[in-house]
């Protein structure tokens, strides 16, 4: 491995980035060092790196992904090596933000009776039931379920920030029936007894996907579904913005307003300023 993306590897973990940014980032620069000849990060000149960016963008890909490509290429510069004029012309792709997929209760409900496996289940009553990501999810400990204080402890959420998310009474009594006949072994609450290992994001991305044919959804529903329902239910509810972005650990009230667009019963609810005005005369 090149000694500049090694250098790379270190700094990134010593910025506390989140391991999957970590590998995306360094991702990206071995993919520069690829399309710029395979030689040294040093020899790589402006720009060839100007053109691999172009590439990137040019790709018929998600924003996401082009952000992280460039982003990885911005740390290459700006902090392993201290060259940022390399990169000062790379400005970000327009973030294309669609309305999320939203379940109602009645398709929650279906969904997560139709999911057989009790791990798998339990794993998503915890995505809808505290907005958790699949992430969080999956890493959760045992002793990370706090019944007495009503909360789940997220120890490494986006960006490995801590916080604590709402542990409901109905969610903390299913939980204590899972554990009750599943056992797993800890420290993990949903690793397997037969493996010890929790299962993979792709486990239970399948596992919805099959559950949602068989409870006759006709969405596309993924984790991150389940944690956009979470939201918007709570919203519909009454539940102040603010502490819904607090719940699933938003850094700005921004990314949790979103939602607030989504939520069918706030549009039913909120009068016209037509509504407001007297009425003309007929």
């Amino acid at each position: 491995m090149d000694k500049i993306i090694e250098q790379m590897k270190q700094d990134l973990a010593l910025a506390n980035y989140a391991k999957d940014t970590q590998k995306r980032y360094l991702e990206a620069a071995r993919e520069l060092v690829e399309r710029s000849g395979g030689g040294p990060v040093e020899t790589i000149s402006r720009q060839q790196v100007r053109a691999f960016a172009e590439a990137v963008v040019s790709r018929s890909l998600s924003a996401s992904w082009q952000g992280n490509q460039l982003a990885g290429i911005r740390f290459l510069y700006r902090k392993t090596l201290g060259q940022p004029e390399m990169v000062s012309f790379i400005t970000w792709p327009k973030r294309h933000s669609p309305v999320p997929t939203i379940l109602s209760p009645d398709e929650v409900r279906a969904l997560l009776s139709a999911i057989g496996n009790p791990r798998l289940q339990a794993i998503a009553m915890v995505m809808y039931g505290a907005g958790l990501r699949i992430s969080e999810t999956l890493i959760l400990e045992v002793g990370d379920i706090d019944g007495g204080r009503g909360v789940i402890r997220v120890r490494h959420g986006k960006g490995d920030k801590a916080r604590e998310a709402k542990l409901s009474e109905s969610l903390y009594q299913w939980l204590r029936e899972y554990w009750r006949r599943e056992r797993p072994p800890l420290p993990y609450l949903f690793a397997s007894r037969q493996t010890g290992k929790v299962p993979g994001r792709r486990t239970v991305r399948k596992a919805l996907v099959l559950a949602a044919k068989e409870a006759g959804v006709k969405k596309h529903v993924t984790p991150h579904v389940l944690r956009h329902s979470f939201a918007t239910h709570l919203l519909e509810h009454g539940t102040n913005l603010r502490v819904v972005g607090a719940l699933l650990g938003h850094a700005s009230i921004k990314t949790t307003v979103r939602y607030a667009r989504v939520t069918e019963k706030l549009v039913r609810e909120t009068p016209s300023p037509l509504d407001l005005l007297p009425q003309p005369r007929r």
